[in-house]
């Protein structure tokens, strides 16, 4: 909606927002669903003129991009790798299967190498290696944990394209004391 009233929306590496985090994987499920959910209906919403590209070019290419990486690839990969299994065959989506699991495997590893090169300045040839292999660790915690985003989407597409949107999302519960 802010696109299509002509504002500009900025990146911001350092937002003033805070978040408190979820602390069971229930809770996990629960609130990435609300977020799946919601960002799908934007597309639901919005499509007519997504398509008519009153975005512009490069923001309506930007927007289907997302769509595609976001929701359709998860979507499609979660039965291709059920039946995958169940046939004893090759992935038929095996080529972006393999770009989604190393993509993100990439950004997180560049992010923590960036984020640590000047810690890495300081230390020690056994310290700089400890400290590499706790980066490749991190990464791969780091990549298994987005990875319950490929269900998440998966069964809130089947939910959406089956039943009628809820009218009623499970709220996170919250711990931590309130600020001001």
């Amino acid at each position: 909606r802010l696109h299509l009233d002509q504002w500009d929306v900025d990146f911001m590496t350092f937002p003033t927002v805070e978040e408190e985090g979820v602390t069971t994987a229930i809770a996990l499920w629960h609130q990435r669903n609300r977020w799946a959910e919601g960002g799908y209906q934007r597309y639901l919403d919005y499509w007519k003129p997504i398509l008519r590209n009153r975005l512009g070019t490069q923001k309506t290419l930007d927007l289907f991009m997302f769509w595609i990486i976001q929701y359709l690839l998860p979507t499609a990969m979660v039965p291709d790798l059920l039946m995958s299994l169940l046939r004893n065959r090759p992935s038929l989506l095996t080529p972006l299967t393999g770009l989604t699991f190393t993509l993100p495997m990439i950004g997180i590893m560049l992010g923590l190498r960036q984020i640590r090169r000047s810690d890495r300045l300081h230390l020690s040839s056994r310290n700089a290696f400890l400290s590499g292999f706790r980066t490749l660790l991190h990464t791969l915690f780091g990549t298994l944990y987005l990875f319950h985003w490929l269900p998440i989407i998966a069964t809130m597409t089947a939910r959406v394209a089956v039943r009628p949107k809820r009218l009623k999302w499970v709220k996170t519960i919250h711990q931590g004391t309130e600020q001001h």
